[in-house]
């Protein structure tokens, strides 16, 4: 083989990562040695509910940054110098002010959203043996120019290329291998992207390599969270009724309850019943006392049930302002960690009077479409 032959052989290309950018949580995917997609874990390994970098920035006492896992685990005992859904802020003049160490100090929603893609960046790297140097990045079809131009600017202050940015319905539908679907027809496609924060729908014409948003609506205050806020406030009820003890204000006691209320909500959504064991909450009359207590997915789906009614005029409004009716609509895509719950899906099936797809993760299905995008432009 000529010298110039080897040298050809051992240039490949270069290998570019796909990010979801999330309010709660973000993603990264990647296409590997044989063009499928895989999805990057944080350097902390996955978390509850296949969660890889929550979208958390803080600082602990003595000043040092702290990114992903790390930062949610302690923002509820270190809340002033926590910072999370950043991404609502982007584009805007905000500045977030934060605690660092002795001094408060204030960054910009692109440099706090940089610190995310920094850390997915050096994840990334240390994953793949490679320095990771390029991405594409994901923005919901909303964002307007002001907020698309601050999310490449947080990859540059991060240190990547931003070879393109694309929607995150159209990465789900890549994700979905819908532009197979689609070789002599057009599809129309609705895609519920209902996260940790925020509801998100998307509803567009798909064909022949041809995306059009023909509607979006959604509410930045409406998501799981809401569902655990829920859980929460029953299980603080019914111990206050049973032990006479108001922890509402002990914050340790609610971090427990926060993360008991979340897992028990996932566990829900694969089994019908779940316990919820927490003991040493609390002390009366210098006694512990432990907080068990039995949750059942009946009872969960009643509680979330004032959450999840918030859903349906956001899906009649977007369904309207496409000039569509609902037996108009070929696809439903499903996207964000809920979506998961048979609940969720029960409602978005009964309103379109169709069953979603499901062949993908939800939670994962935007960062992979931004790996294939990738690896379409590489």
């Amino acid at each position: 083989m000529s010298e110039e032959g080897a040298k050809k052989k051992t240039t490949r290309k270069e290998r570019i990562v796909g990010i979801d950018l999330g309010t709660s949580n973000s993603a990264c995917a990647v296409l590997n040695a044989v063009g499928k997609p895989e999805i990057i874990p944080a350097a902390e390994g996955r978390t509850l509910g296949g969660k890889a970098f929550p979208s958390y920035v803080a600082f602990d006492e003595n000043g040092r940054k702290i990114v992903g896992e790390p930062a949610r685990r302690q923002a509820l005992s270190n809340p002033e110098g926590t910072v999370t859904a950043i991404k609502r802020k982007m584009g805007t003049s905000y500045k977030a002010k934060v605690q660092v160490g002795e001094e408060e100090k204030e960054f910009t929603p692109e440099e706090i959203s940089a610190m995310i893609l920094k850390k997915i960046k050096n994840d990334a790297s240390a994953y793949l043996g490679e320095e990771v140097k390029k991405a594409v990045i994901t923005v919901p079809a909303y964002f307007n120019d002001a907020q698309r131009t601050a999310t490449k600017n947080a990859g540059e202050i991060a240190g990547l290329e931003v070879v393109r940015m694309i929607n995150e319905p159209t990465a789900a539908c890549l994700a979905y291998g819908l532009d197979k679907d689609t070789k002599d027809k057009l599809l129309k496609i609705c895609v519920l992207d209902l996260g940790g924060g925020t509801f998100d729908i998307t509803l567009m014409e798909y064909g022949e390599g041809v995306v059009e948003v023909m509607s979006t609506a959604g509410d930045t205050q409406l998501g799981g969270e809401d569902m655990d806020e829920k859980i929460v406030n029953w299980l603080v009820e019914e111990f206050e009724q049973e032990e006479g003890i108001d922890i509402r204000d002990d914050r340790k006691a609610m971090i427990r309850v926060k993360d008991a209320a979340e897992k028990a909500k996932i566990e829900l959504s694969t089994t019908l019943s779940t316990r919820i064991n927490l003991p040493y909450i609390s002390q009366k009359e210098g006694n512990p006392v432990h907080l068990e207590k039995e949750l059942t997915r009946a009872k969960l789906e009643d509680l979330i049930e004032p959450v999840l009614k918030r859903l349906d005029p956001i899906m009649k409004r977007a369904v309207a302002d496409a000039k569509l009716t609902v037996n108009n609509v070929d696809k439903i895509i499903l996207v964000g960690g809920p979506t998961r719950m048979p609940s969720v899906q029960e409602r978005f099936k009964k309103y379109f009077h169709k069953e979603p797809e499901h062949s993908v993760d939800p939670m994962e299905c935007v960062a992979i479409g931004a790996a294939i995008q990738g690896g379409v432009i590489a």
